[in-house]
């Protein structure tokens, strides 16, 4: 394969304009979006979907004599109940 100093020439610059990208913690930017996204989805509005999509499902399983949606309810109800708190121990994580 050829290679084209262009090509690298570009790459050097970018390599050395680039800043250092780090995360953090500290930042209180978006702390209200986050507190009020969590406290909706796991307080009772996430409830409320989560028996909803049960529900829902039941109703659908009943009319289709499957069982795949009823289960596809309670999947759905089981990860809106559980994700926020994976995630939020997933991104806090230290190593």
């Amino acid at each position: 394969m050829k290679r084209n100093p262009r090509h690298a020439a570009l790459a050097v610059v970018l390599f050395l304009l680039a800043g250092s990208a780090l995360a953090g913690t500290t930042g209180t930017e978006f702390q209200a979006l986050y507190t009020w996204t969590n406290d909706v989805v796991t307080g009772y509005f996430g409830r409320a979907v989560a028996v909803a999509a049960v529900g829902l499902g039941a109703i659908i399983s009943i009319a289709r004599v499957n069982p795949i949606p009823i289960l596809s309810g309670a999947g759905f109800a089981i990860f809106l109940q559980y994700t926020p708190t994976i995630i939020t121990g997933i991104l806090t994580a230290t190593v």
